[in-house]
């Protein structure tokens, strides 16, 4: 029982193997109900003439119920496993819904179909039973997807954060120590480049598509550059265009001191990622940044969003530098 526990979700599997079985239940009570009304044998498959094959009431009842049963434990029973994503067994505990509502609305469309007709050859299938059986499947099935709430499991996941909480219990101040950071430029630059790119490549794809699709692309390339992701903890710092690309990388024990300041992009060559005058740059706009000196001596810049991100920003360099080098003080920009 406790290796089930551990790797089935018990709640769910009882759902997905007593539903089935209550649906089909109260399909075959239903049914009964109608049995002084329905010709013997009924029909089992119809064409637009009306009933083609036939089959005694009780083979009718049984097999629809079989099937309705196992049917949904097939579809139910892939939401079971604990080892599977959250996201799928929610779907798939909405799909079971979905099939096996639907299964049982035709099966009821079949026998409504056919109440109060002598011969079944006679019958077609109810489509009023039919589209209100079938149209409440779907919403419940999408009801029963959100409502689903999977049983919690332990996954590598869980074992990072907690490692992750122990070594910040064990070291209070690695918090302090780290920062995570996203800079983009101003909307109004974003803006210009829609302007200035994005429409005219609307009008030139109509003539050439291709001119169209590549001014489109260079547009978003260039967009990508004026939106970084900063990461910075006791290791150092990264820069990181449209939040995935590392482009800067300076280790803790290479920084010889930072201090934030207010540039002008011009000074460093301008917006984007930059080499000029022995200083490597990652600005998305002039204003707030992060200017590292780096103990070879280069320097290294890059947008900070704000004064006091860019204030707050430079004191964790200094700290993790200070740290890298020994416990020393925190170098003085």
């Amino acid at each position: 029982m406790g290796k089930m526990r551990d790797s089935l979700d018990l709640r769910a599997l009882r759902f997905a193997v007593v539903f089935p079985l209550l649906l089909a239940g109260a399909f075959a009570v239903c049914a009964l109900m109608l049995r002084n009304n329905l010709p013997d044998p009924v029909a089992i498959a119809w064409n637009a003439d009306g009933g083609t094959s036939f089959a005694p009431f009780l083979a009718y009842v049984l097999g629809g119920g079989g099937f309705l049963v196992l049917a949904g434990w097939l579809v139910f029973i892939q939401a079971v496993p604990l080892a599977r994503p959250v996201i799928m067994r929610r779907v798939m505990m909405g799909m079971g819904l979905m099939v096996t509502l639907f299964i049982t609305s035709v099966l009821a469309a079949g026998l409504v179909g056919q109440t109060g007709l002598a011969d079944a050859r006679s019958s077609h299938v109810d489509a009023t039973v039919l589209a209100l059986g079938a149209g409440a499947a779907l919403p419940l099935g999408v009801v029963m997807m959100m409502a689903f709430k999977p049983d919690p499991h332990w996954t590598p996941e869980d074992d990072a954060a907690l490692e992750a909480e122990r070594i910040r219990a064990e070291d209070p101040g690695l918090a302090e120590d780290s920062m995570l950071l996203w800079v983009h430029a101003r909307s109004s630059v974003f803006v210009m480049i829609c302007v200035a790119t994005l429409f005219p490549a609307t009008l030139i794809a109509i003539a050439l598509p291709w001119l169209g699709a590549l001014l489109a692309v260079i547009a978003v390339i260039g967009a990508c550059f004026l939106f970084v992701r900063v990461r910075a903890d006791r290791g150092g710092v990264q820069v990181f265009v449209a939040g995935v690309l590392r482009v800067l990388t300076v280790p803790a024990v290479d920084i010889a001191g930072a201090a934030a300041q207010d540039v002008r992009a011009a000074d460093f060559g301008g917006w984007g990622l930059r080499h000029h005058g022995g200083a490597t740059a990652m600005l998305v706009s002039s204003g707030p940044a992060v200017v590292v000196r780096q103990v070879s001596g280069r320097r290294v810049a890059f947008s900070a969003g704000t004064s006091a991100t860019a204030d707050r920003l430079a004191g964790i360099l200094n700290r993790v530098a200070a740290r890298a080098q020994h416990g020393e003080q925190p170098p003085v920009p």
